[in-house]
């Protein structure tokens, strides 16, 4: 069966098991393969996590008409946060060894001893943790296949969303 032709229901339903497996499989890596998170790896699950949310929302209200444009939007939107992480994630990995920030402190550190804000600021220009890329599938490390899935699921969404019936 095609999936572009799935029932609303159905692509809002797969849209959620992806979420949980791509979170479980980070769970996975992190405790079976001992691949310990950087700050960045972390903002990436929330992000997950709150797509998954709001396909499940979606799957279990089911709504017609502009409801359906309205969860399309939002899952699409929150990829496109999840996005610009993975592609910072993946600029960082991809830079000279002369140019990677050096390590800081961990995020759960950051967020006891300083405000959002800066602890904000700090994730985001990135750690010598961020640039390590020690996991690769088929040559692309997990930043590049998490950036492939937030674009999948976002355009999958709008397309659930959008799309007549």
């Amino acid at each position: 069966m095609n999936p572009f032709s799935w029932p609303f229901r159905a692509q809002f339903a797969f849209g959620f098991l992806a979420c949980a497996g791509l979170l479980g499989y980070a769970i996975y890596s992190q405790y079976q393969l001992f691949l310990d998170p950087c700050p960045l790896c972390i903002f990436q699950r929330v992000v997950f996590i709150a797509m998954g949310l709001v396909f499940l929302l979606g799957l279990l209200h089911g709504p017609r008409g502009w409801g359906r444009k309205v969860y399309g939007t939002l899952v699409f939107f929150t990829s496109m946060i999840g996005a610009g992480i993975a592609g910072r994630h993946i600029w960082l990995q991809h830079l000279p060894p002369d140019q990677v920030p050096a390590c800081g402190p961990g995020l759960e550190y950051m967020l006891q001893a300083f405000p959002m804000q800066k602890t904000l600021s700090m994730v985001f220009t990135g750690s010598g943790e961020c640039a390590k890329a020690d996991w690769f599938f088929w040559g692309l490390s997990m930043p590049s296949w998490t950036l492939i899935w937030y674009l999948f699921l976002g355009l999958g969404a709008l397309w659930a969303g959008f799309r007549r019936r």
